[in-house]
């Protein structure tokens, strides 16, 4: 397996116009029912990966191949199950192994179409669970819709180290970037996996825990991050690396959903609905989330008084720690998130929990590519958000569960923020995209 590995990795260092396709197939075939299984997709997409970040391929070209061809490998395997049902069974490879089936067909009757998102990161089950779904009929769009957001979080996390390896290998990164970014990873691993862990549970304490280990690690960052600066210079240099003209436009319309005047208007917005429907409790949790993030978003930023990465044409004058970006995009989607899952299964409660980080990731991520923040800067924002949420949920919560908001509630308040974020980016776009030229 070395030896070819070897032999695939110089062909394709001698043949790069041939490592797009590559990249494609590889992701195409690690997601593939069956194929999945035999072919060591994790490792050869880690090492074609580390030949784009090497120079061959952008950062967002890599991400976009990756992507394509892990939902191209999904769609058809669900076809595959679609099309064949039960029979699929008797094929000679599932006859010998019906263990395959058994376990990813458990999985997906117990979780539903939560086992596709937390399914793609384990291993034996992410070829075969979109197959078993389309042997199990579950509806195209839905699964479609599932499949797409996915193969996001898939794609980021398979190709982002490989890339940065890469990268990492061909730029003067400083001496002490590795162990800093290894304890950096720990620590919110064991965040998100203990939270996660807990309320799968359905563990009492498991909002406390998060809670406490938020805040446990925003401490220590606050106070550290003087002593992380070969992890942000690092991380920055390979974040700009990967700059494109044709991501900066994206990522200008993404920052902007962060702004303070976006984000002020839609926690306004939000709150004055909760209280209009009579939502009282749902209410005080968004404001103690929203409100309490962003007055100690301020004070620590004057309190800590730290410049910018000088990037832009035109630095920013304001402070840099914790990103306000971050932190208010994570305080309003988390609000959202918290909001939806109540009164539901843990799993459909986790669920709302990572859709909801997606786009707040994607504002935050938007900050360090547009070189206005320190990458420890949108951590530091996140963790006080994930903090505040915690933090305001247990308050809410000391008598009573909080309930679930009413179906119609729903039908007014997320098109109606939507919106006014939506209306708030487009209208300053243009102006956004010269500030942040460069």
């Amino acid at each position: 397996m070395s030896a070819w590995l070897d032999s695939l990795t110089l062909w394709l260092g001698a043949h790069p116009q041939w490592l797009g396709l590559a990249i494609f197939l590889i992701a195409c075939l690690e997601c593939l029912a069956i194929a999945g299984i035999l072919v060591p997709g994790t490792v050869l997409l880690f090492a074609v990966t580390m030949l784009a970040g090497s120079g061959t391929l952008g950062l967002g070209e890599t991400m976009l191949l990756a992507y394509f061809g892990g939902l191209t490998g999904d769609l058809l395997s669900y076809l595959l199950g679609r099309h064949f049902h039960q029979n699929i069974r008797r094929l000679p490879l599932l006859r010998k192994h019906p263990e395959w089936i058994a376990r990813a067909e458990l999985y997906f009757r117990e979780y539903g179409g939560v086992s596709l998102l937390i399914g793609r990161y384990i291993g034996p089950l992410r070829p075969i669970l979109p197959m078993v779904a389309g042997m199990l009929d579950m509806p195209f769009l839905r699964f479609l819709l599932i499949s797409l957001l996915a193969s996001a979080g898939w794609a980021i996390a398979y190709v982002m180290p490989g890339w940065a390896a890469g990268a990492a290998l061909r730029l003067p990164l400083p001496e002490g970037f590795w162990p800093e970014a290894a304890i950096a990873a720990g620590l919110l691993a064991t965040l998100i996996g203990a939270s996660v862990w807990a309320s799968s549970r359905e563990w009492r304490h498991a909002t406390a825990l998060t809670c406490g280990l938020a805040l446990a690690i925003l401490v220590a960052l606050l106070f550290g991050w003087q002593w992380m600066l070969e992890l942000d210079t690092g991380l920055l240099t390979l974040v700009q690396e990967g700059r494109h003209k044709r991501l900066d436009e994206a990522m200008v319309f993404l920052t902007r959903l962060g702004d303070y005047r976006t984000q002020l208007a839609a926690a306004v917005l939000l709150v004055t609905l909760l209280s209009l429907l009579r939502q009282w409790r749902a209410a005080v949790f968004a404001v103690c989330t929203l409100l309490g993030t962003a007055l100690a978003n301020g004070t620590l930023k004057q309190f800590f008084a730290r410049l910018r990465p000088e990037i832009l044409v035109e630095p920013l004058s304001s402070y840099s720690f914790p990103s306000g970006h971050a932190s208010a995009a994570f305080a309003f989607c988390l609000t959202l998130g918290a909001l939806a899952g109540r009164g539901q299964p843990a799993r459909w409660r986790i669920t709302w929990f990572l859709l909801a980080s997606l786009p707040a990731g994607a504002i935050a991520l938007s900050r360090v590519y547009l070189g206005v923040h320190w990458p420890t800067d949108v951590i530091g924002g996140a963790l006080l958000a994930v903090f505040f949420c915690a933090a305001s949920l247990l308050l809410v919560q000391t008598r009573a569960p909080l309930p679930a908001l009413p179906a119609r509630s729903w039908w007014i308040v997320a098109p109606g923020c939507l919106a006014l974020i939506g209306g708030f980016s487009l209208w300053a776009l243009s102006e956004a995209m010269q500030l942040y030229r460069y």
